[in-house]
């Protein structure tokens, strides 16, 4: 019998709030801590840095939101339960876009719809690193299903890998 995962799903997430929701939800069921900062308006938003004095909606009237999820790393017990997780940060804009950061490695723009199978493919571990040793050279590869990958470089300057990374198949 052949085994093959499913093409991952993007459900609908028509906001900021509903991104949250469905993530926190998915670390929950990995029984992982979650904590979350919301930052609503113009005056809070990152992207509104022009926002005039005291104006919290935009010119059209909308309220923007944004939020920022952090999920602490965990490590294996040393009797091996428990799963080694990366530290991970998703930064949700109004915009419909995200920016997720993995142990010190940021992929930037990725589509709203595509955060919670990409936070479900660091848990189900179907990430690896992609090395070359002349020039040296790593990269983080995460596979959402078998068409659609994200790429990032890993920066090694500042200490090289994390215990998470160097565990991941290379």
């Amino acid at each position: 019998m052949e085994h093959t995962r499913p093409p991952h799903r993007t459900p609908e997430l028509h906001s900021t709030e509903s991104a949250v929701s469905v993530l926190c939800a998915l670390a929950e069921r990995r029984g992982l801590p979650v904590s979350v900062e919301h930052a609503i308006g113009a005056d809070e938003s990152s992207r509104r840095t022009a926002a005039g004095a005291f104006a919290v909606t935009d010119e059209d009237g909308s309220l923007p939101h944004e939020a920022l999820l952090e999920i602490p790393a965990t490590g294996s017990t040393p009797d091996g339960g428990g799963a080694l997780t990366p530290k991970i940060s998703v930064q949700l804009f109004e915009e419909g876009d995200a920016h997720i950061t993995v142990d010190g490695v940021t992929f930037h723009d990725l589509p709203r719809e595509a955060t919670p199978a990409f936070l479900e493919a660091l848990f189900d571990r179907r990430a690896h690193l992609k090395r070359t040793w002349y020039p040296p050279f790593c990269r983080l590869v995460v596979s959402l299903d078998d068409e659609i990958s994200y790429k990032e470089v890993v920066p090694m300057a500042y200490g090289g890998l994390s215990r998470w990374l160097n565990s991941l198949p290379g």
